[in-house]
């Protein structure tokens, strides 16, 4: 690998882990279409690039989620039992996702993280209040919520925080809480959907050297170093936003991602 090349990898390390503790989306969304474009620059092929892409950004998040939920314990703001009730169908969800996607072409996967990305923002920025009665489903309604979680972002390479996050919210879950706990599910999310990919992807041909499955062994090694130090900054910086100035931010980089995919997609078609 060229040293610009590394130079990239190390520096988007450090972004998305910043992101990771800030937003508690596990730096999956800012990841997979920078790793999409850095995929691109290096002329890997094609029909990988985006599963490659995406394989990736879950096997880093094991690093950034571990580092992120470390920074948001110390302040209280992790719902352990939350996360405990999640975790069942986050696994399970998120080791179907990660086979199905590995069978979808560029063009669907590109398009299913543009919709679900985009839709989050929505959601997000229109800050609706939920009904003060309102709060988090009972019994196999968690291992529902939790499947959809995992099965979603299994699919677009993501911690799930853009689907958690706002769920927790709806669910009369505070801001700071709902990052916090996010953050800790991104680890299952990760775990489960990696192992997905390695799996999906240990007899593609045509993969470049350096792949385990789909899973980009130079890029996660890089980016992993690199979000693990910065991480624990954003989850600093987190606890001295405002609620709704954690939304906006939240908000933003959503529709930005969702913008840049749907490019893709369409390059793709």
């Amino acid at each position: 690998m060229s040293p610009v090349f590394i130079g990239a990898l190390v520096l988007l390390g450090a972004c998305t882990g910043f992101a990771a503790g800030l937003l508690g989306i596990g730096g999956g969304m800012l990841l997979v279409p920078f790793l999409t474009l850095l995929f691109t620059w290096r002329g890997y092929p094609s029909e990988h690039i985006v599963h490659m892409a995406i394989a990736t950004s879950l096997a880093t998040i094991l690093f950034t989620s571990v580092s992120s939920v470390r920074a948001h314990d110390r302040r209280g703001a992790v719902l352990w039992r939350v996360v405990w009730l999640l975790a069942p169908g986050i696994l399970a969800g998120s080791l179907v996702g990660a086979q199905i996607a590995g069978r979808l072409p560029t063009f669907w996967l590109s398009v299913i993280f543009a919709v679900f990305v985009g839709f989050s923002a929505v959601q997000m920025l229109a800050d609706r209040k939920p009904r003060p009665t309102r709060e988090l489903p009972r019994g196999f309604g968690m291992f529902g919520a939790g499947g959809a979680i995992g099965f979603i972002s299994s699919l677009v390479g993501a911690g799930g925080g853009f689907i958690s996050v706002p769920f927790m919210i709806w669910s009369n879950v505070s801001i700071h809480n709902a990052v916090g706990t996010s953050a800790a599910l991104g680890f299952p999310i990760a775990a489960a959907g990696t192992i997905g990919y390695v799996l999906a992807g240990h007899a593609q041909p045509g993969l470049p050297p350096g792949t385990l499955g789909f899973v980009y062994l130079p890029a996660l090694f890089a980016i992993a170093i690199a979000s693990v130090v910065t991480a624990p900054l954003g989850a600093h910086f987190a606890h001295s936003l405002d609620r709704r100035g954690l939304q906006r931010i939240f908000a933003m980089l959503l529709f930005l991602l969702a913008a840049y995919m749907a490019y893709k997609g369409y390059k793709a078609y």
